[in-house]
């Protein structure tokens, strides 16, 4: 399975010890970015790059941390295809995946120390989607998320048209 892994500074700490465990556990891990807890870099920035490779099935699943990991689940949840879920405890992380089929999971290296982090990611990824109940739920997310796309697209072809209206 090939995982990407990314953070801001504030979660690059947890990132590494995230990105050595996946190694150790033989999954494909490639690092998104920050490189480094001294280089300030804006969690959006780092959230949309990984988010769209994992909706465009470059990725299986996605990790993402900040120091909340509420700010990089809000952007990530924006891009269509995505669903990211913040996770501090053993269950939100199995139902993330098992009710919600998630496939990007967040965290805050501000509440979570490593051992905890490690032992959040594991309950994530040995989860599957149950489907039941939650498959029609799941479908309603998937279909907003082909609204939101197509009227991004829709949006995009206007001002192509409106611009070559007003060239000179």
């Amino acid at each position: 399975m090939r995982i990407a892994i990314g953070s801001d500074h504030l979660g690059y700490s947890i990132k590494t010890v995230l990105a050595a465990h996946l190694a150790g556990q033989g999954y494909d891990v490639e690092d998104i970015g920050c490189s480094s807890a001294e280089e300030t870099t804006d969690y959006p920035d780092v959230a949309v790059a990984l988010s769209e490779r994992v909706a465009a099935g470059e990725f299986s699943r996605g990790v993402l941390v900040c120091g909340t990991g509420i700010g990089m689940a809000m952007v990530a949840n924006k891009v269509p295809g995505v669903r990211a879920a913040c996770c501090h405890d053993p269950y939100s992380a199995e139902r993330a995946r098992k009710s919600n089929d998630a496939q990007i999971i967040t965290m805050g290296s501000q509440i979570v120390g490593p051992a905890l982090a490690c032992s959040l990611l594991d309950v994530w990824l040995q989860s599957e989607f149950a489907g039941g109940r939650s498959a029609p739920k799941v479908d309603k997310i998937r279909q907003q998320d082909a609204r939101l796309a197509a009227g991004l697209e829709a949006l995009g072809r206007a001002a192509a048209a409106h611009a070559s209206d007003v060239s000179p």
